[in-house]
């Protein structure tokens, strides 16, 4: 006797079944970023870690190790200790992120990421045995720390929801914002303790100084209330004054201009009060995006079973005796929507879903206006960055030099940076 195999026809979903699916995807992806919240935390705290060291790595070796031998060492335990924090976080949502990836080039930058750090160990026994330069070491630490900071810039890329991804936007420029202080004191404490500022100095120190400038720029658009209140506390402070008038001194540039090699340590201390200060404002940030993840997930939860219950009640008894039909707006501007006939679907039950369908339609497209604006900032440092890197390339000229070319193109066409280094991209693709 022969066995049949049955031919099972599969339930043909409706439109009820994607709504929920549509809904239930928005909730999945804010919980993703419930749980990146963490990790972007300790990733915050790991470079903050990596940049106290950095400086103090930096007085070591400017030293010939006679500061901050024992300083340098405390701190590295300090870093190695979120080092093992930000592992663990990372270890807790991996799966989430390597089941169900959302971006390849945020795994790639995770992957850089933790490929630097894995160099983190040699790199302090070269401190230590003072193998390296005081500027070498701060080059190669500002790399670890660049790898860190640019994960929370691929995580903000990949945020669905505006509110988060504005969060995101602020963290990261004003991530990088206290990455170019910290570099800007190493570059001062370089010059006062020499005693003197020759003019590649002076023009590094005044590129860092620009650069951070627009970082906190973007970062005071996109930062919440009480973050941006801790700004303007930071930015009126009395510190700040006496830091502006030491980069006077750093700036002028001359044969006759000798410096007290004592004003190092001033500018160090004061410059390191910055940069914790700035990491205040982190923690802030980091603090109003996690909230926010928790009150959108539950939002989001209670809207989904909102719905559920809504296409659970609809009636699906009976076809309509005439077909209705039912324009659907796509949302945008200017468009004249499409038309589709709800022959064979219950009168009440396609009324309930085209109303339906037209509120999640409109909820996206706030959503999407809303994120633009996050987006075009994260777009325009990806472009501009790829507008350095081409410049390095072909000029065969150093970042530093790239991003004043850059600036020296927009100020002589009286145009934006990011318009400027589309046009320098588009012209790098058509002399392929």
């Amino acid at each position: 006797m022969m066995n049949t195999k049955r031919n099972t026809v599969p339930e043909i979903p409706g439109a009820g079944d994607y709504l929920i699916a549509s809904k239930t995807c928005e909730l999945m992806s804010l919980q993703y970023f419930l749980q990146m919240g963490r990790l972007v935390q300790c990733i915050s705290s790991l470079v903050h870690g990596l940049q106290r060291e950095r400086g103090a790595s930096n007085v070591f070796l400017g030293s010939s190790g006679k500061k901050f031998q024992e300083e340098r060492k405390s701190l590295a335990v300090e870093s190695d200790r979120l080092k093992r924090e930000f592992e663990l976080a990372l270890a807790e949502i991996h799966e989430e992120l390597t089941g169900h990836p959302v971006s390849s080039r945020l795994l790639n930058q995770i992957a850089s990421a933790l490929h630097g750090l894995e160099g983190l160990g040699e790199l302090r026994r070269c401190v230590v045995a003072r193998k390296v330069t005081a500027e070498s070491a701060t080059e190669d630490y500002s790399s670890l720390i660049h790898n860190l900071i640019a994960v929370v810039f691929e995580a903000a890329d990949t945020a669905v929801d505006p509110t988060i991804a504005g969060l995101l936007v602020a963290m990261v420029h004003l991530m990088n914002g206290k990455e170019l202080c910290g570099q800007e004191r190493a570059v001062g404490s370089a010059g006062f303790s020499s005693g003197a500022f020759d003019r590649a100095l002076s023009e590094r120190m005044a590129h860092l100084i620009e650069a951070q400038e627009r970082c906190f720029e973007v970062f005071a658009g996109f930062a919440d209330a009480d973050s941006l209140s801790l700004w303007q506390k930071v930015s009126s402070h009395e510190r700040e004054g006496e830091i502006e008038r030491m980069r006077r001194l750093a700036s002028s540039v001359g044969r006759f201009k000798d410096l007290d090699p004592e004003l190092a340590d001033q500018w160090f201390k004061l410059m390191t009060e910055r940069i914790d200060a700035l990491k205040q404002i982190e923690d802030s940030v980091e603090g109003c995006f996690h909230t926010r993840c928790i009150e959108r997930f539950a939002a989001a939860k209670k809207s989904l079973a909102h719905q559920e219950t809504l296409v659970a009640s609809l009636d699906t008894g009976g076809a309509a005796s005439q077909p209705l039909l039912v324009l659907c707006n796509s949302g945008s501007e200017g468009s004249t929507g499409e038309a589709f006939s709800s022959e064979g679907m219950g009168q009440q039950f396609g009324r309930s879903i085209f109303e339906l369908v037209q509120e999640q339609t409109r909820s996206l497209q706030k959503m999407t206006d809303e994120l633009q604006s996050a987006k075009e900032a994260l777009e325009d440092r990806k472009t501009q960055e790829k507008a350095v890197l081409l410049l390095m390339k072909h000029r065969k000229i150093s970042n530093d030099e790239a991003h004043r070319l850059l600036r020296k193109l927009a100020m002589d066409q009286g145009r934006k940076l990011p318009e400027v280094a589309r046009s320098l991209i588009s012209m790098a693709d058509v002399l392929k």
